[in-house]
């Protein structure tokens, strides 16, 4: 019966053992993902700020200005692109809203990015665009790999429509969770001007006639979730100029808008609340279930090699001790 036993506990113990590296290097790959209708939003707000008065084309100091991103799965979209592209995709259009301290709009800029649901890199289909202009995007953007490491990546910068190194700068303690900080720094560099102006009757084509371009420079800074790949907190000491042409006095250049941009505090709790529960779930697949199988497995290896010593105990048979000798 022990000897039974002890084949049973055998079986489970290489099954659990070989269910060990299958739970990380088999199925995390495949399990861990972006749904494709993920929703969320996120204010960021600078306080004070620079901001430009289009009716005297002068840069004033206002209170604050507020960015509301909003990230928005299209489904429908994402099983259109997977048929083709023969993996599982997340199409996000996002949207980056300005609003200056009266609630006015300031800036509308619209993007479809989309991924591989697994990797997070880029996958190129039709409709990949930043304010209505394709790209071909190369690098990350809004979110790092599941796992991320501890070095640089290339991260897409939407207003520059390029891609840069964002710098892995140390790893750090935020609202009690480990991450990972990261920095990239864009130099100043002529940009497109939105497609939506804030100024009825101006248009980006109008301001380009005269002459006027748009140039922005920034500083993003990004407190990572290694385990996730979710950004906790993110940063941008933000700054954009109006320079040249017939719309400014004496054709010099003018702040358009400047500001250290940052996350509400609200938002802050709220994203470290979701990343620390999504967390425990990629730390099941990666972490605690396969080293506890392997734990199982070894104590169900040592428990079944015992019963099968102590069975083979019982089997062998006692032979009688020979009778001592008397003397002659």
């Amino acid at each position: 019966m022990r000897r039974t036993a002890s084949l049973v506990l055998l079986a489970f113990a290489v099954f659990f053992t070989a269910l060990s590296p299958l739970l990380r290097w088999y199925a995390f790959p495949r399990l861990a993902k972006i749904p494709p209708g993920q929703y969320q939003d996120m204010v960021l707000e600078a306080r004070p700020a620079t901001l430009i008065d289009y009716g005297t084309m002068k840069a004033r100091t206002v209170p604050k200005v507020t960015i509301v991103q909003t990230l928005k799965g299209d489904v429908a979209a994402a099983d259109r692109i997977e048929r083709t592209a023969g993996r599982d995709v997340v199409v996000w259009d996002a949207l980056s809203y300005v609003a200056g301290p009266d609630g006015k709009m300031v800036s509308e800029v619209p993007e479809r990015y989309i991924f591989d649901a697994h990797s997070q890199e880029p996958v190129h289909a039709t409709g990949e665009m930043v304010d209505g202009d394709p790209v071909h995007r190369t690098g990350i953007e809004y979110k790092w790999p599941f796992l991320t490491e501890k070095r640089d990546y290339t991260y897409f910068d939407a207003q520059t429509r390029t891609s840069a190194p964002i710098h892995y700068k140390g790893t750090r303690t935020f609202r009690g969770l480990e991450v990972y900080y990261f920095e990239q720094t864009i130099p100043w560099t002529k940009v497109p001007l939105p497609k939506k102006m804030p100024v009825k009757g101006i248009t980006p084509q109008a301001v380009e006639k005269m002459g006027t371009s748009r140039w922005y420079t920034t500083k993003r800074m990004f407190w990572v979730e290694p385990v996730t790949g979710a950004p906790v907190n993110g940063e941008e000491i933000h700054r954009e100029e109006l320079r040249g042409g017939d719309l400014l006095p004496g054709g010099g250049k003018v702040t358009a808008f400047a500001g250290h941009v940052r996350m509400r505090a609200d938002y802050v709790d709220a994203t470290a609340a979701l990343v620390t529960s999504q967390r425990t779930l990629v730390l099941l697949l990666t972490s605690y279930l396969p080293w506890g199988f392997l734990a199982l497995g070894a104590a169900l290896l040592a428990l079944s090699l015992h019963l099968e010593a102590r069975s083979r105990r019982r089997a062998t048979p006692k032979t009688d001790a020979e009778p001592a000798l008397s003397p002659a």
